[in-house]
């Protein structure tokens, strides 16, 4: 499957991860995108890097997520070889704040079980919080400290991914997938605007839109969008440097004085908008967990479709259909999992051993409606 010829439906880091990887093997690829690559979900997130904070717990996606975690220094450092893109991967940290007594409970008891898996974590009282962050809300009660949770800049690592594919030898060709094309049982390529492209197997990276993609395997309500709106602020010096938490959303601090605020969880179909009420909560919380936010300038709004499945667990591997393949349902983690997702994808495609059982990432694990 070396020298295969792969197609891949969708151009965001999933997308262009998996083409980069596949076109190091030695796979000849086509990426294809019915807009600007990178354009909606890869680029409307925040780029938290925060398995730990994100876990609900032990398991096969928490460490699915570590793993990708431990990828990414040298991930960004390749991007960066590759393309001269630094996509400014920061080791910065997460604090997730409590200000009542049941948050105070859920962060203990975080602690307790990811401690009990060797990971690194620190219970702070308010005092050593503001020491760490002097302008955090007077009002936190507790909070935890994720050291080895980081970030990144996802438009960065968008335009790192694209450019490192397409230097590789990746070609990138815009139009509408009107549906995978199958003969005698196996996908044999896709229809792109009534033309049959030809392929030894197809990946579908689509995000949100992976199941409208006719015989792609996904009813259309096992991945739907998921919208978010953001807000992002702009400080003359940084406020703070951790990423940080509530339970209402979070902040993160860009090293050049950005703020990043979010995020909505509405199911609103494919609707982008960003409405008075959802910039009315991401502003509130906002304010909450950093006053001095309260006198900066909103610099840019935006809203993005994650990915969603029930479970809240990524689709990844081969589908019951030879030959297709699918890389979706990340929700709040794809660019987290954008590493481990471009290796385990291409390994699934080139027939080889993957990294990781990716048993509990199987599409059929849904039950048909």
């Amino acid at each position: 499957m070396r020298d295969s010829n792969v197609v891949v439906v969708g151009g965001g880091v999933m997308g262009c991860g998996i083409a980069l990887r596949l076109r190091q093997a030695g796979a000849r690829v086509t990426v294809l995108e019915r807009s600007i690559p990178g354009a909606e979900a890869s680029s409307a997130a925040g780029g938290i890097l925060a398995p730990q904070h994100e876990a609900e717990g032990p398991g096969p996606f928490l460490e699915l997520c570590l793993r990708s975690r431990g990828m990414y220094p040298d991930f960004a450092a390749e991007l960066q070889a590759l393309t001269g893109v630094n996509v400014n991967y920061l080791p910065s940290g997460v604090l997730s704040l409590a200000f009542d007594e049941a948050g105070m409970q859920r962060l203990e008891a975080t602690v307790g079980w990811q401690r009990s898996l060797g990971l690194r974590v620190e219970l702070l009282n308010p005092a050593e919080a503001r020491a760490l962050e002097p302008q955090l809300s007077p009002h936190v009660l507790a909070a935890v400290r994720y050291a080895d949770d980081h970030q990144v800049d996802n438009r960065l690592l968008t335009r790192a991914l694209t450019m490192a594919a397409a230097k590789v030898g990746a070609t990138f060709r815009t139009g509408y997938v009107r549906g995978v094309v199958e003969e005698r049982g196996r996908a044999v390529g896709v229809d792109l605007d009534g033309e049959t492209l030809r392929a030894d197997a197809v990946v579908i990276a689509a995000g949100s839109w992976s199941g409208l993609v006719q015989g792609s395997a996904l009813d259309p309500r096992v991945v739907r969008p998921a919208r978010g709106q953001m807000v992002q602020f702009q400080t003359r010096l940084p406020l703070f440097s951790h990423v940080i938490f509530s339970d209402k959303g979070y902040i993160i601090p860009r090293a050049d004085g950005r703020v990043i605020a979010g995020s909505t969880l509405e199911f609103s179909g494919f609707e982008k908008h960003v409405t008075a009420e959802g910039l009315h909560r991401i502003l509130s919380l906002a304010m909450q967990l950093c006053p001095a936010l309260g006198s900066a300038p909103v610099q840019e709004t935006w809203a993005g479709l994650r990915p969603y499945t029930e479970d809240h667990l990524p689709i990844l591997g081969a589908s019951p259909l030879p030959g297709l393949f699918l890389a979706t349902g990340h929700f709040r983690n794809g660019i987290l999992l954008a590493p481990i997702t471009a290796k385990l994808m291409a390994q699934a495609v080139l027939g080889e051993k993957p990294l990781v059982d990716l048993t509990p990432f199987r599409c059929d694990r849904f039950p048909r409606r």
